[in-house]
Parts: C-alpha cells; sequence; structure tokens
C-alpha cells in the first residue's frame, strides 16, 4: 500500500473513524444491524481467520450464497488480504457454477446452506479449492464461518495498490465460454463515487438491497451506499411485499433494479396505498410507461445508464426527464467514443460501437490474453455494444454489434449461441436460432425458432424445460416457434436478420 494508493480496505477504516456507531447495514431475514465501526472489527477478525486459513494475497476466494451480512464481511476481509473475491451466480446450473470456479481456481468456498447439495456434487471436479464454509447464520455441512472469527482483531492488512484485483465477476457466454472480467479496488471505489455524486448519495439515504452480490449492478450499488455513509438494508431475495414494507418503515429512499422489479413493487403500492414516497431515486433499465409510473407515485428521479461489468457497470448516468429514451451521458471520469468497424470516430448522429477509457474500465478478462488484446485495442475498450451521440451529447443505444449479439432477460445477459447450442443437444431438433423479442414482463424475451427434424414432433413446454436442465434457468426459453425452414443466407447460415424481422415480434 504506497502514498497514492485507496483500497477498499482503506474505506472501511475511513468510514469506522467518520460515520463509527451509526449504522452500516440491516439483515432484513433475522434483524441484524453493524455499525461502520463494528462492520470493520468484524472485516479484520474475519480476514484474520481467513489468512490463518492459507489466504495469501491475490488468492481467489469463492461465494456461492445469497446477499447476506457474511458475503459483504467477506468482500471487506478480501480487500484487507489483498485475495480476490469470485462470487458465483446462483441461478446457474451445476456444470455451469464447476467452469466458473475452476476458470478462476479459488481457494476457498463459502457455500449457503441451499446450494450445498449442488457443491457436493461437484467437489471432485474443484481441485483447487482447499476447503469449504458455511456462509451465512444457517450453518450447513461445511466448516463454520463463525470459526474464522475467533483469530483476534489484530490484523496487519497485506501491502495492497489501488490498481490490484477485487473481484472477477463472469460474463455472459461469449460462443460459450463466460469470461471473468478482473475489477480493481480503483474500478469500485472510482463507481461509488460518480453514483455517490451523479444520484446525490448521503449519509442520510437508504439502499435496498435487492440486486445479488454477485452482480455488478448488486455490488456496486451497495458498496456506494457504504462509501457515502449511507445505510444499506439488505434482502437475500426480493419479494415485491416485504420490499414496500422495508421501503415504508425504512424510509429506503435508493435501489438498482431490472424488470419486473419495480413494476411488481409499483403493483404492491397500488394494492397496498402504502406511502413509498422516501424512494426518491431508482437506477436501472426500464420501460418508459413504468418510469413514469413511478415517478407519478413518488416524485422521485429515475436514472438511466449504460454500462457492463467490463465498465464498472457504468459508462454513462442521467436523470430519465433529461433526456426520455437516452441512456444519460458520459460519466465525469471516462471518455466515450463511437467508433465504425476499422475503429474511426463516427460523426454525431451516427451509429458506431461505443468504446470506452478511464479509470472505470476494467483489468481485463481471467486469463484470456488474446481476448483482451482483441478488447483494448488501439488503448480502448470495445464494448460490442452500438449506440449513437445526439447533438447534445445524449447516447442512444444502438443495440450489440451483430457478432456479439445479447439478450437482456431482466438485466441478465444471455448470448444465443449458449442457447442454441442447448437446444440442439435435443434429439428431435435439427436447426435453431434464439433471438430477443419484446416482452412485457421482462422487456426482452428470449424465443427459439426451430426446424425439427423429419418425422419428429415436440411440444414447445417439452423443449424449454429440456433446456432449462441444460443451463441456467434464466437462459431457457420463454417462446418457442417451430418452423419448416429456416431463412439461410448464401452461404447456408442462418439469415438471422429475416428470422428476427419474421419472428421477433411482441410475443
Amino acid at each position: 500500500m504506497g502514498l497514492y494508493d485507496f483500497t477498499f480496505y482503506d474505506l472501511i477504516n475511513q468510514n469506522a473513524v467518520s460515520f463509527n456507531q451509526k449504522d452500516a447495514w440491516f439483515e432484513v431475514d433475522d434483524g441484524r444491524t453493524m455499525t461502520f465501526s463494528r462492520y470493520k472489527e468484524s472485516v479484520d477478525h474475519l480476514a484474520c481467520g481467513i489468512r490463518e486459513a492459507g489466504i495469501k494475497k491475490g488468492d481467489r476466494i469463492g461465494v456461492l450464497g445469497k446477499n447476506s451480512l457474511e458475503f459483504f464481511l467477506l468482500y471487506g476481509a478480501a480487500a484487507g488480504l489483498g485475495a480476490i473475491m469470485l462470487p458465483v451466480n446462483w441461478r446457474l446450473a451445476a456444470d455451469e457454477v464447476a467452469y466458473n470456479l475452476n476458470d478462476c481456481e479459488p481457494t476457498l468456498l463459502f457455500v449457503d446452506k441451499e446450494f450445498q447439495e449442488v457443491v457436493d456434487g461437484i467437489k471432485d471436479k474443484l481441485p483447487s479449492v482447499k476447503e469449504y464454509f458455511n456462509l451465512g447464520s444457517e450453518g450447513g455441512k461445511f466448516s463454520d464461518f463463525g470459526s474464522l472469527m475467533d483469530h483476534g482483531n489484530d490484523f496487519e492488512p497485506e501491502k495492497v495498490s489501488t490498481d490490484d484485483g477485487f473481484v472477477i465477476i463472469h460474463t455472459a457466454a461469449v460462443a460459450g465460454r463466460p469470461r471473468g472480467a478482473l475489477l480493481s479496488h480503483g474500478n469500485v471505489l472510482c463507481a461509488d463515487m460518480h453514483v455517490d455524486y451523479l444520484c446525490n448519495l448521503t449519509p442520510k439515504d437508504v439502499h435496498l438491497n435487492i440486486l445479488p452480490l454477485f452482480h455488478v449492478g448488486g455490488l456496486f450499488l451497495a458498496t456506494s451506499a457504504f462509501h457515502a455513509g449511507a445505510l444499506n438494508v439488505n434482502m437475500s431475495k426480493f419479494d415485491a411485499e416485504k420490499a414496500v414494507e422495508l421501503i415504508t418503515e425504512k424510509k429506503v429512499s435508493i435501489l438498482i433494479e431490472f424488470p419486473p422489479i419495480l413494476d411488481s413493487i409499483l403493483e404492491q403500492q397500488e394494492k397496498t396505498g402504502a406511502d413509498i414516497s422516501s424512494l426518491s431515486g431508482v437506477a436501472g433499465l426500464e420501460a418508459p410507461g413504468t418510469i413514469e409510473k413511478y415517478q407519478d407515485v413518488t416524485g422521485g428521479t429515475f436514472y438511466v445508464m449504460y454500462g457492463q461489468t467490463e465498465t464498472s457497470c457504468l459508462a454513462t448516468l442521467s436523470s430519465y426527464n433529461d433526456r426520455p429514451g437516452s441512456a444519460g451521458k458520459t460519466l465525469p471520469l471516462a471518455e466515450v467514443r463511437l467508433v465504425d468497424d476499422y475503429d474511426r470516430q463516427v460523426p454525431v448522429g451516427e451509429v458506431g460501437e461505443i468504446t470506452m477509457k478511464g479509470p472505470m474500465v476494467f483489468k481485463g478478462y481471467w486469463n484470456l490474453p488474446e481476448d483482451n488484446e482483441h478488447t483494448f485495442r488501439d488503448g480502448w475498450h470495445h464494448t460490442g455494444d452500438q449506440g449513437r451521440f445526439d447533438e447534445d451529447g445524449f447516447l442512444w443505444y444502438a443495440g450489440r454489434k451483430a457478432e456479439k449479439e445479447l439478450i437482456k432477460p431482466g438485466g441478465e445477459n444471455v448470448y444465443p449461441a449458449e442457447v442454441e447450442k442447448a437446444v440442439l443437444d435435443h434429439p428431435a431438433i435439427e436447426k435453431t436460432v434464439v433471438i430477443g423479442v419484446p416482452d412485457a414482463k421482462w422487456k426482452e424475451g428470449i424465443k427459439a425458432v426451430c426446424q425439427l427434424k423429419e418425422g419428429q414432433t415436440l411440444e414447445p413446454k417439452e423443449l424449454i424445460d429440456f433446456v432449462g436442465g441444460k443451463i441456467a434457468r434464466f437462459k431457457k426459453p420463454q417462446y418457442v416457434e417451430f418452423v419448416t425452414d429456416l431463412p439461410a443466407l448464401e452461404d447456408g447460415s442462418p439469415d438471422r436478420a429475416k428470422i428476427k424481422e419474421m419472428y421477433g415480434g411482441e410475443q
């Protein structure tokens, strides 16, 4: 740790002084609260225990579990040790969990009781894991989490720099393979400062933590609230009725969400007549009707954004009302440039690939030097997304580049190629193309357009259930349409544009 470095652990130390006995965390499931000073003490105890368990600077700590105080303590302990957190999406299938873990080779793995059977079934595929621990207060069949807290609090932090890795978050599978995006302490803290500044977060705010801590949005809003000295009210699982109660009782002022979360909160409020006027800020991706209903009900501000894991969640952020339909303006400490296929900057009003540079850009994909070289060519991070700037500098999202087509059901990232591979495993399927379609509930749904093998029959639900058993259930198609023939290009490959035109309307 040098004179000019500042890490997430330094922030923990600073907040223990600045906010001391103020509550930093409220755990909805069991009512536990923790002050900023107690959070620092607990982190130090846990860091001592984890060090005793064999973790060194640069080692990875795997976590498979829902949001909890213990999960957030692990982020703090890892920061002090210079270890790298590896949170895994608990919605993944067992083989997908094993792939993500093996990709980054964690030394320790912390697992919620709910997912311990899954981990038991893949233990023989996880050679790097030296010890398994329970995550959370419920316990389980692995080593006791509490035992790690019994090693004193005389913790001496490692020398960690702002630029050192802090967390690896796997992105959606490109060509069937997820990639681990390595984010630094500097990435996290810069994201915090942007959110705190642009969303006006202060110690008086209360954040309802509903997105998972394995997701860049959930993690960075939790750290942004912590950074501002605000209170994190943590839900392990979203429930609209409980969320409305918490907004009312705890005077929740900010949250980040993806469809259909806000819709369900507004429906519950309408049903009960609850006062949710404290909810002065919501960030996320939403349909205009939902945004306008939220603003009418609360008088609050909806923040639109563009970003990805690789840009530390954000590249642009503004109030929806500043330019309805846009993705907002570029962050103060970022530069966004739109380029053509030859990496030449395009004029205002024209569509180009969104590229970015600045302290929000991630460190690179874990152990993928060729991918990094391509992604970071010419000194810019190439997102694979397209957009255009209007004359006032607002970014308008224009979809993925053809080779990186992406579907985003409810804020999750799903690549068609991964779903297509699972669909084609069914013995009755000859060909398929998976596309994104407008969806009232999820904003974008997944649709498989399929050609059956000669003489075969299949019900849509049979195929949907089959795919849901092969990959994470949030990636399975919501819609299936069987056709006699799939349009093709001259080279015989599917004509995706034509298929989308024919079968991609609202379902």
